[in-house]
């Protein structure tokens, strides 16, 4: 069973259980993931990964929220905006600890040959499918820019 079928059963479940917090949030990722699918010039089903895709991006948008209400003295909101993110991160993979992800930093320098600052594309484009999804890229790029500034 496919991530998309997974997230109608827990929908259903939710509907029926009266959750309307996961009913929304599971609502609003399933419409995200219909509209990833309908873009372009023709509608396609989208693979697993790619649905993982688009949960890391709805959950980075709850987690972006969240930080913006919390600034802003909304507390209700900003709990809201993390209560549906927890949601959302119940489907994506297990994220990555910040030490797993400057392994995978060092060993794509190596295999990468990297030297330096200038070589950021090389190594992140190498590390990109062995995070996609576990890690947060704003994290992933510090991590890289540091590594190869000469600091880990």
């Amino acid at each position: 069973m496919g991530l998309k079928e997974t997230l109608h059963e827990d929908l259903t479940a939710a509907i029926r259980s009266s959750n309307k917090l996961v009913s929304g949030t599971i609502r609003m990722v399933l419409t995200a993931i219909t509209n990833e699918e309908v873009a372009g010039k023709e509608a396609r089903k989208l693979s697993d990964e790619e649905i993982i895709t688009v949960l890391s991006r709805e959950a980075k948008k709850r987690r972006e929220a969240a930080e913006e209400f919390g600034k802003a003295g909304r507390a209700d909101k900003a709990s809201e905006e993390k209560a549906e993110g927890e949601v959302i991160a119940k489907y994506l993979p297990a994220q990555l600890t910040e030490d797993e992800i400057k392994k995978i930093i060092v060993d794509a320098v190596a295999s990468t040959g990297a030297a330096g600052p200038a070589d950021m594309g090389k190594v992140m484009g190498a590390i990109k499918p062995l995070i996609a999804g576990k890690a947060d890229g704003s994290l992933v790029s510090s991590l890289v820019k540091s590594t190869l500034a000469g600091g880990n």
